[in-house]
C-alpha cells in the first residue's frame, strides 16, 4: 500500500495575490502594446509621402501650375515656389489639419 503524504500547499491569500499580479502585469503590457500601435498609425505617413511625389513628378513634367492648394483625406497640401540664395525653390508641404503634423520637400525649381 502507498503511503500519501501531505503535500504543502498555497493558501487562497497567496493565490489571490499571485492572480492579482498576473492581471496587473497583463494590464500593464496591453496598455504598453496599445500605445505603441496606435502611434505607430498616427506617425505613418506613407501615403502622403507618395502623393508629394507624385505632385513633384507632375511638376516636372510641366502638369501642376503654380501655386498649387489641395485637400488630400485630412491633410492640406500647397505648393508653392520661392528664392532661396538667389536660387528658385519650389516647396511641397503637406499639413495634417487634425494632428498638425507638417511634411515638407524642397527642390530647385527647373
Amino acid at each position: 500500500m502507498v503511503v500519501l503524504k501531505k503535500i504543502r500547499a498555497s493558501t487562497l491569500m497567496e493565490t489571490l495575490v499571485a492572480t492579482v499580479l498576473l492581471v496587473v502585469i497583463f494590464m500593464i503590457a496591453s496598455m504598453i502594446l496599445n500605445n505603441l500601435f496606435s502611434n505607430t498609425i498616427k506617425g505613418n505617413t506613407r501615403e502622403m509621402d507618395t502623393y508629394l511625389n507624385e505632385l513633384e513628378y507632375l511638376y516636372i513634367n510641366n502638369k501642376l501650375a503654380l501655386p498649387y492648394t489641395t485637400d488630400y483625406k485630412l491633410w492640406s497640401i500647397t505648393v508653392n515656389s520661392h528664392l532661396e540664395q538667389n536660387k528658385p525653390m519650389i516647396v511641397f508641404e503637406a499639413v495634417d489639419q487634425k494632428t498638425k503634423q507638417t511634411l515638407k520637400k524642397e527642390r530647385i525649381a527647373i
